[in-house]
């Protein structure tokens, strides 16, 4: 079977479930015969002819290339202003940082790299710092991807590419030479090509029900990095909407209410356009329950509104409109937090063809947590107000991430362990929303394919430095306004 008529099919069955008219068209799109594991593979070995592998080694920035600087500018066109000096303060923390908020930025730049064609449900904003733990419905602790704010369609080389480099990135900001940076890069890749393999001869409801516990975790770590997971676990255990209670309110006349925190915690009594935000909860409540099956109705009509509040969240999402909200259920003891988040088109959206079978940006975010990581939150949802588009979210719900410090070798010792986590949750993410075996096979089992994403996130790295470089020079000159340090945190 031809590579390009295969790529077109694999597109087009999940075009045909969606807009079958003709008569038979959707038992046909049932009926026809699939490849088999060994010929997904062969045609994804074959792919290395028309891209070899070596190639993902290149990054060269183009002569054309945009200024970084503009980008943000442009991003920041849509969001609340008064926010923006905030997001550019966080940004301008470190190089890091700076990786973190700019996916825009690498979405442009790897727009120009090679890629085989073969697409996933790319998260789109990719790096070490984007996975964590949290309960899945069942109350286990679960490995995944934890933020998905810009997840669309596209080349999973692009997710590969990101997360690679910032793993590059975090090591040198923790201290590590450039072999360092290399070995983390190395890491990601090897541990996704190894993964990636295994899923490809799973069955697809084996693909689609496993999680990476836990148990699974600890099982493949050292005994140090064993005892950091361990911690981090601990806490997430700790972590529900009751300690976040007590952290986030204080009680007034007998009930608790948001403490503010301004400019990152706010209570704000209109939106940006003077809409009274009672109204403004009315529309996104009517919205919002419409995206939720009838037994999420039932039990979310159980609990009341007590406050609400704007929050600052993030790096990257700084700016853009995000809301707290906490309902109280059957006394003050009996809390939930939900985050109501606005969603803007994804920043890989200019660089793929083909478009969503919807609109609402916020259903897009939703969808496509649901697809690449298999253990939602229950209250997940989405809607439309203000003419804006957004999803919701519980807030804290047995939750708990790794924090990456400035200079911290001690921890630099175990990073390798960590992105080799990495590595395998973005395969499962990857194998539950595209053609693992294709992928697998283009991949191979040599570490050639490691070597080339690592000397690709190694001059990215560099690249990334000299954009941080241009922010603070933006600061410097009075081009951008950043906020004073102690605004920030």
């Amino acid at each position: 079977m031809a590579i390009a008529k295969r790529l077109a099919e694999d597109r087009a069955h999940v075009r045909i479930l969606g807009e079958a008219t003709e008569d038979l068209a959707m038992l046909a799109s049932f009926t026809d015969k699939r490849p088999s594991v060994k010929e997904r593979l062969a045609i994804g070995k074959a792919l290395r002819d028309q891209v070899p592998r070596a190639d993902h080694a290149r990054f060269e920035k183009s002569h054309d290339r945009p200024d970084p600087v503009a980008i943000l500018e442009q991003q920041n066109v849509a969001r609340v202003q008064k926010l923006v000096p905030v997001r550019f303060a966080r940004m301008l923390a470190s190089p890091f940082a700076f990786l973190r908020g700019s996916a825009a930025v690498m979405a442009a730049d790897l727009s120009n790299t090679p890629v085989t064609g073969t697409f996933v449900n790319a998260c789109g904003d990719m790096h070490v710092a984007n996975f964590g733990v949290f309960a899945s419905a069942e109350r286990n602790l679960v490995f995944a991807i934890n933020d998905f704010d810009e997840v669309h369609p596209g080349p999973w080389e692009w997710d590969l590419k990101r997360l690679a480099a910032s793993a590059a990135v975090a090591a040198r900001f923790m201290g590590g030479d450039k072999d360092k940076a290399a070995d983390a890069a190395r890491a990601i890749s090897r541990s996704y090509r190894k993964r990636i393999r295994r899923f490809a001869e799973m069955g697809y409801l084996e693909v689609w029900y496993n999680r990476i516990d836990d148990r699974a975790v600890m099982d493949t770590l050292s005994a140090k990095a064993r005892k950091r997971a361990e911690r981090i676990a601990a806490k997430a255990r700790e972590k529900g909407h009751v300690q976040v209670l007590d952290k986030l309110t204080e009680q007034v006349d007998g009930e608790h209410r948001i403490i503010e925190a301004v400019p990152l915690i706010v209570r704000e009594t209109h939106l940006e356009n003077g809409t009274p935000i009672n109204q403004a909860l009315d529309v996104m409540l009517r919205s919002y329950i419409e995206s939720l099956t009838y037994d999420r109705r039932k039990l979310l009509s159980r609990y009341r509104i007590v406050d609400s509040a704007r929050k600052v969240v993030g790096v990257g999402s700084v700016g853009t409109g995000c809301w707290v909200i906490l309902l109280q259920g059957i006394d003050n003891d009996d809390p939930l937090f939900l985050q109501v988040k606005q969603a803007q088109a994804s920043v890989l959206a200019p660089y793929v063809d083909g478009k969503l079978p919807f609109e609402n940006q916020g259903r897009r975010v939703v969808v496509g947590q649901r697809l690449t990581q298999g253990a939602p939150d229950i209250f997940l949802g989405w809607g439309e107000g203000q003419g804006s588009n957004f999803y919701v979210r519980q807030l804290a719900d047995m939750k708990g991430s790794t924090t990456f410090n400035e200079g911290d070798v001690d921890q630099l010792e175990t990073f390798e362990e960590y992105c080799a986590l990495c590595g395998w949750a973005l395969a499962l993410a990857h194998a539950k929303s595209g053609d693992p075996a294709m992928i697998a096979g283009y991949c191979g089992n040599s570490d050639e394919f490691d070597d080339a994403i690592a000397r690709f996130a190694i001059a990215y790295a560099r690249q990334t430095d000299k954009d941080y470089a241009a922010l603070d020079k933006a600061r410097r000159s009075g081009r951008i306004r950043v906020a004073s340090e102690a605004m920030v945190k």
